[in-house]
């Protein structure tokens, strides 16, 4: 008999730690919101702008919710949970803003080719807001945070937190919204790719 079996994609792992790191970080740069102050951060850094306020702030960071938009020409609800908003002081634009954790010697950069997500990530956001009919700086940030590994524990892990300035450029994404539409409508579907993990997985548990 001939049994075909269906293999869910692994969920990924839990970053508990990451979790941990965004959490404080929300909550320092929302006391600044509240004072309607430039955070340290951006001081140090020299950048002029403000944690942003708006109503709709904890839902656009609000996993499964987040900045939406309903895309009626393709029938697609389209979503993604930002960290974080600021606002420029000179042009009253959005800027995305996106907390990541890492433990590494060395300084932290976008240079490696896996943190394309990151970027393209972030370009989605500013496509999101865009629709939902904001002004938003293609420039956005990510606050790197760097666990420091020297010295002794003493029950504290110490961070070297490093503003990373991006400039995006979404013009990407709504051709690639277009392929998914596309894709998805299709008749056939389409073959397994070399390249993807999940589909060499899924092609060896049915030999």
């Amino acid at each position: 008999m001939d049994r075909k079996l269906k293999i869910a994609q692994p969920p990924g792992f839990p970053f508990n730690l990451n979790s941990a790191v965004d959490n404080l970080l929300k909550n320092e740069f929302d006391h600044y919101r509240a004072l309607q102050q430039a955070h340290p951060y951006m001081i140090e850094n020299k950048i002029a702008a403000i944690p942003y306020q708006h109503e709709k702030l904890n839902t656009w960071r609000e996993n499964f919710k987040g900045v939406s938009f309903d895309h009626e020409e393709l029938n697609f609800h389209l979503f993604g949970a930002v960290d974080d908003l600021w606002i420029s002081t000179e042009d009253d634009s959005l800027i995305v803003v996106d907390y990541k954790a890492t433990s590494k010697a060395s300084d932290i950069t976008l240079d490696a080719e896996w943190q394309m997500s990151y970027k393209r990530q972030m370009e989605f956001y500013q496509y999101l807001l865009r629709k939902n009919g904001f002004k938003v700086s293609n420039t956005g940030y990510f606050v790197y945070c760097n666990g420091i590994r020297q010295g002794m524990f003493n029950d504290c892990l110490g961070f070297k937190v490093q503003v990373i300035p991006y400039n995006g450029n979404d013009d990407w994404v709504e051709n690639t919204i277009i392929e998914i539409h596309t894709l998805l409508n299709q008749d056939q579907v389409p073959s397994h790719s070399n390249s993807c993990a999940y589909c060499n997985y899924q092609k060896k548990v049915n030999i």
